[in-house]
């Protein structure tokens, strides 16, 4: 019993950074009907920054504590650029335009992934401890970093839900997704929503990335995969659905975290790609879209 709840609270704080990935890439594909596979990169750019910033402000007096807030908010405010200038000079030339978008987003992975190989090398990184200490849940022993992210990806995830519901952008948002032409024709701006939906998927894999440097070892490679495991959560939950990405990202980190415990890694990764066949033959797009 306790080795399950373990398992249950680690693909938990697994599940936490998936879903923050999975929301941004599945609100761009829902208000611009685009596929951003550099949408990883943001993700590095605010980890690698972090990772560099936190140990040399800690070197020079700040506690700890201080140095990851201030490297966060650097971190996070450079992703952000990034990704204003990927939209400005790239993206909104191809909105919903697959074919266009694909092909850029292609040329923009190879062109960042030399770029940050230039500027910090391919050594990995890691991050000083930030929270020291454990906290036992129910048995389960979980670091304070791994909750406080944990705590900190829930609370992300419901103000943005409150927001797309409940607020006016939210509303437009939505309005944008399900229809842009009918949005346009009440008076629903698409070029500013495109670009305000953008901004706020780059922020979420920002912070996203910056919540897992001090939990990871930080490379430039390290957005590669959490972009293959946030398409899969989007495919399985539904693109374009807030909830859907939230479903598959708790899904794809339980069979990570349980198949790897009780088989290996490796048949776990198989094992997330058979869910995305049956899903797709069974639900094809995606089991909360209601399409």
């Amino acid at each position: 019993m306790q080795t399950a709840i373990q398992l249950i609270v680690t693909s938990l704080q697994i599940g936490a950074v998936y879903i923050l990935f999975s929301l941004g890439l599945t609100l761009i594909f829902g208000v611009m009907r685009i596929v951003n596979f550099a949408h990883g990169h943001l993700f590095t750019i605010s980890a690698l920054m972090v990772a560099y910033s936190v140990p040399w402000l800690a070197g020079n007096g700040f506690p700890v504590l201080l140095a990851y807030l201030t490297g966060a908010a650097i971190g996070i405010a450079v992703a952000l650029a990034t990704g204003f200038l990927i939209y400005i000079f790239g993206f909104r030339y191809f909105q919903r335009d697959m074919v266009g978008s694909f092909i850029l987003s292609i040329g923009l992975v190879l062109l960042l992934d030399g770029v940050l190989l230039k500027l910090f090398g391919g050594a990995v990184r890691p991050v000083p401890e930030v929270l020291p200490g454990t906290v036992n849940i129910l048995g389960a022993t979980v670091t304070t970093q791994r909750l406080a992210l944990c705590f900190a990806a829930v609370v992300i995830t419901g103000m943005l839900y409150l927001a797309l519901t409940r607020t006016r952008l939210g509303k437009a948002l939505r309005a944008v997704s399900i229809d842009h032409e009918a949005a346009m024709l009440q008076g629903v701006p698409y070029n500013r929503m495109a670009m305000i939906g953008f901004m706020i998927a780059a922020g979420l894999a920002a912070v996203a990335g910056a919540l897992i440097a001090p939990v990871s070892i930080v490379s430039p490679a390290i957005g590669a995969d959490y972009l293959i495991k946030g398409f899969i959560a989007v495919i399985v939950g539904g693109l374009g659905s807030v909830p859907g990405a939230i479903l598959g990202g708790l899904f794809v980190a339980a069979i990570e975290t349980f198949g790897g415990f009780y088989f290996d890694p490796t048949s776990a990764t198989i094992a997330i790609f058979v869910l995305v066949i049956v899903v797709l033959l069974v639900r094809p797009k995606g089991l909360l879209d209601n399409g």
